[in-house]
């Protein structure tokens, strides 16, 4: 039982997966998404979740401070219903508040350089995406 974390953002998906036994999770890539031409990387996502055998998504939802819904949370909904249709599986929506910017601050006190910061960003947030939701399980 493995679970897939995804981070979406309108340029890259970041994608973290679950050991196991569901107790923490492993930042696994960035995937490069289009949006406005319709590329959402769902074919390296299959491709994914076929090598890690993966069960069920946990898909990060970007509510404003005031618990309202904006575009991009529009857009991890839409996302979440993306992957339920291509791949019938669970998928739940992972309240995402200042991930991004946690793991941005976690990359600079770890002395990451701004470019360097840019490749991982994505897949950082998504490890505390899922890790949040494991933890909320265990």
């Amino acid at each position: 039982m493995r679970i897939m974390g995804l981070d979406v953002g309108s340029k890259t998906v970041g994608v973290a997966i679950s050991d196991a036994l569901g107790w923490t999770a492993q930042g696994i890539e960035t995937v490069k998404i289009d949006e406005e031409a319709g590329d959402f990387g769902i074919e390296r996502i299959k491709e994914l979740v076929k090598e890690y055998a993966v069960t069920e998504f946990v898909v990060g939802f970007p509510k404003n401070m005031n618990n309202t819904v904006g575009p991009r949370g529009e857009a991890s909904n839409n996302y979440k219903l993306l992957l339920e249709e291509t791949f019938h599986l669970p998928v739940k929506l992972w309240d995402e508040r200042l991930t991004t910017m946690a793991a941005e601050r976690m990359l600079i006190e770890a002395d990451v350089s701004r470019k360097k910061r840019k490749k991982v960003i994505d897949k950082m947030a998504a490890v505390m995406i899922l890790q949040g939701y494991l933890d909320s399980k265990n």
